[in-house]
């Protein structure tokens, strides 16, 4: 690609985000460019001593319609457009008195943030841009010439190439600004989109856009040979995407993918009725617990597996305090993620070089929508957020005998967990803490059966003669089929079964409990997780 310098002479300047916006524009006006604006930008400019021309005197129109038409016209977009080597093109500029702008600097209004802050429909209708866009638009198509700039982080980039050339842009940065500001545009109109859809309660309107920013460029994704890089979408969810990370070296895509996977998890328990720790490894729960502290929860959850808690994700749902801080770093981890961290915390943490950890700031609500979306070869599977909580669901009694408070207590606890475990998935739980997790398996029987051997091993790893799930509750993600799987769990030492309910063979299952004596619960609810 040639350099195709074009001389920038003329810049309209329109920003809602005016970070080093004052600076950018004198070194601008130093460099000979006469600046044109709109607005609160105009003002800001001028309030900073600096010459501006106001939009409305190039075009001989007032801004009207409560601000909704400023720079929608012929002056403006023809000096965006007109290709600058075309005669005819140079002609009509002649004719109708257009004069050419070289550079377009641009921010759109903050409809994603207006959304984010919960705002009424009106105010949010408001906060779309129309004027900014277009322009935007219209320069990128025309960036042999114009050079377009959508983020004040390519003010520096800019400001170089106008003082090496003398005051020109080459084409190869007004190519990468071009393609910037069509992703930019294209982020900006999904998120406006998939806004309309959920305010007509459209679950799958005829087109599905998905956006995000880019939050880092990531070394490398599942494996070293594939490329990757991390998005942020306009969602407003408390997590990894938002956390702030406090210490340690960067998230790599299978962290990313981990410590999401158990903070949400984790933010099934509500902080305020009890401490709880999940630990996560290749995106499942290895170990979950309720705990008096979260000292007393991370314990009870390591307890499970702690096999595969080495290398693993730790999630809590409390301030990461001192005691936990200690513990969790006795054993190699890769990420800690909190809604806060004391000061105690954060500087044992610190000890770790490389553990990561990250403070959300908040937990997100397990009970909010949102979407969810997979790519397969040659389109995108699109649903809503599994929202469904156990402690919502009308819990049926199947069996002669009833659960004890106790063994309720426990079953909603391992219904909150197989909620996060990728199906097939057997939970047995004991005391609020996990004590067997089977997950991903292509049959339930065999998750059933994994999930107790790996209790076994951790009973004899704790030197306990029993396996940990002799007296336990059981959860399964989706209906046993066949009363194979639940005779596996009762063999195993399960007292009560959660399970959603549905097979054709449920009387079957049914009569099974029965005949060992154990309660079982049905949910109606079903929480695959693939």
């Amino acid at each position: 690609m040639t350099d195709r310098l074009r001389r920038a002479c003329r810049a309209l300047i329109s920003v809602s985000d005016k970070s080093g916006l004052v600076e950018f524009a004198r070194a601008l006006a130093d460099e000979g460019i006469e600046l044109i604006s709109t607005g609160g930008t105009r003002k800001a400019l001028a309030d900073a001593g600096l010459p501006v021309l106001e939009v409305s005197e190039l075009t001989g129109f007032p801004e009207m319609m409560d601000g909704r038409l400023k720079t929608l016209h012929p002056k403006v977009h023809g000096g965006l457009l007109a290709v600058r080597d075309n005669e005819h093109h140079a002609a009509a500029m002649r004719s109708h008195g257009i004069r050419p702008i070289d550079l377009l600097v641009v921010s759109l209004y903050p409809f994603e943030a207006t959304v984010a802050k919960g705002a009424g429909f009106e105010t949010c209708i408001e906060n779309i841009d129309i004027g900014g866009p277009a322009m935007i638009r219209a320069a990128a198509k025309n960036h042999t010439d114009v050079a377009v700039v959508v983020d004040p982080s390519d003010y520096a980039a800019v400001l170089a190439e106008l003082r090496q050339h003398g005051g020109a842009t080459t084409l190869a940065l007004r190519s990468k600004l071009a393609a910037k500001a069509y992703a930019r545009t294209a982020v900006y109109d999904a998120a406006i989109a998939n806004w309309f859809a959920e305010q007509v309660r459209d679950p799958a309107p005829a087109f599905r856009a998905v956006g995000g920013h880019l939050l880092e460029p990531l070394r490398y994704g599942e494996n070293p040979h594939q490329s990757a890089a991390f998005y942020r979408t306009s969602e407003s969810r408390p997590g990894v995407a938002t956390a702030r990370q406090v210490q340690g070296k960067k998230l790599s895509y299978n962290n990313i993918n981990d410590t999401d996977a158990a903070y949400e998890c984790v933010a099934e328990f509500d902080p305020l009725r009890t401490a709880a720790c999940v630990i996560v490894k290749h995106a499942n729960p290895c170990g979950v617990a309720e705990g008096a502290s979260l000292l007393d929860a991370y314990r009870k959850a390591l307890a499970c597996d702690p096999v595969s808690a080495f290398g693993g994700i730790v999630a809590v749902n409390r301030k990461l305090d001192a005691e936990a801080a200690h513990a969790i770093t006795d054993i190699f981890t890769e990420v800690i993620i909190a809604p806060e961290a004391s000061e105690e915390a954060v500087a044992i943490v610190g000890a770790k070089k490389n553990l990561r950890l990250l403070v959300a700031g908040d937990l997100p609500d397990p009970r909010a929508g949102g979407m969810l979306v997979k790519s397969v070869a040659g389109g995108l599977l699109v649903q809503s957020r599994d929202n469904a909580v156990v402690d919502d669901m009308a819990l049926k009694v199947v069996t002669k005998r009833a659960p004890t408070n106790a063994e309720l207590t426990d079953l909603a606890f391992a219904f909150r967990v197989a909620k996060h475990v990728k199906s097939n998935t057997i939970v047995y739980a004991k005391d609020r803490a996990t004590v067997g997790i089977g997950a991903g398996q292509m049959s339930r029987i065999d998750s059933a059966r994994i999930a107790a051997r790996k209790s076994e091993d951790a009973a004899r790893a704790a030197g306990l003669p029993v396996p940990l799930t002799k007296g336990s509750v059981v959860a399964s993600d989706a209906f046993f089929p066949f009363a194979d799987g639940l005779l596996v769990a009762i063999e195993a030492g399960a007292t009560a079964v959660i399970q959603p309910g549905g097979s054709v063979r449920d009387d079957e299952v049914i009569k099974a409990a029965d005949d060992h004596g154990i309660a079982m619960v049905f949910t109606g609810t079903r929480h695959f997780r693939h």
